[in-house]
């Protein structure tokens, strides 16, 4: 796992692997970056579960509980459009209304949004 910083407090996150299969994962990588002085993470699709994107498992809301717990934001990056069904499309829209989580398609977009 590599860390890039990018200036007020955002790291992105550069890995191969899953890095929150689990909420107790997720709060352990936030966790580790607020030590660093990071509040605001930046990490791709393919570093999250897949059934983070399956609402039904409730891997998601735990996971994001513990951005919110711990006021950490997050920025997902991804093809999003792949992922079928008006629940997930719902709840991809709504985060994107808000400041705490969105789901982008680059990283360019995912500094900006984190840097306002």
């Amino acid at each position: 796992m590599k860390i890039v910083a990018h200036g007020n407090g955002i790291a992105e996150i550069i890995a191969d692997e899953i890095l929150m299969p689990d909420p107790g994962e997720a709060l352990q990588l936030i966790m580790d970056l607020y030590y660093q002085d990071f509040s605001k993470i930046i990490v791709r699709e393919k570093n999250v579960a897949p059934a983070f994107f399956d609402l039904k498992t409730g891997v998601a809301g735990e996971i994001l509980q513990k951005f919110s717990n711990y006021k950490a934001r997050l920025v997902i990056i991804g093809e999003f459009t792949k992922y079928p069904g008006k629940s997930i499309r719902d709840f991809i829209y709504e985060s994107n209304k808000g400041r705490q989580v969105n789901f982008l398609e680059s990283l360019d977009l995912a500094v900006e949004r984190l840097s306002e």
